[in-house]
C-alpha cells in the first residue's frame, strides 16, 4: 500500500483540523471534476457534511460511491485515487485512527 499523506499530495483539498496521539481529523472539500493524487489513509470514519458522488480507484478496481450528508461510515485502511463525478461539492470530515 502507498504511504502518501493526502495533506501532502493534495494540500488544496485536505487540511488537518485536529490531531492528537490517538486520531487525526481531516477536512476534505472539492468541486465537481476535481481528482486527488494517489494517497493512503489508515482505518477511519467518514462524516459527510454534504451529499456527493465520487469515483474511487482502489487496488486497480474502480467503484462509484454515493455519500449522504451526516451519514457517518467506516472506511478500512486503503490507498486510493478519488474523483468528484457528481454535480455538487464533496465536503467531509475524516477521523483517522492512529
Amino acid at each position: 500500500m502507498c504511504d502518501s499523506d493526502p495533506v501532502t499530495t493534495d494540500p488544496g483539498l485536505y487540511s488537518v483540523v485536529f490531531e492528537n496521539d490517538r486520531v487525526r481529523v481531516l477536512h476534505y472539500r472539492d468541486r465537481p471534476g476535481d481528482r486527488t493524487s494517489l494517497h493512503s489513509h489508515p482505518d477511519m470514519v467518514i462524516i459527510p457534511l454534504s451529499s456527493f458522488s465520487r469515483r474511487l480507484t482502489v487496488d486497480g478496481r474502480t467503484v462509484e460511491v454515493e455519500k449522504t450528508a451526516h451519514e457517518a461510515g467506516w472506511v478500512p485502511a486503503q490507498a486510493h485515487i478519488g474523483e468528484n463525478v457528481g454535480t455538487t461539492e464533496s465536503n467531509a470530515l475524516f477521523v483517522e485512527l492512529k
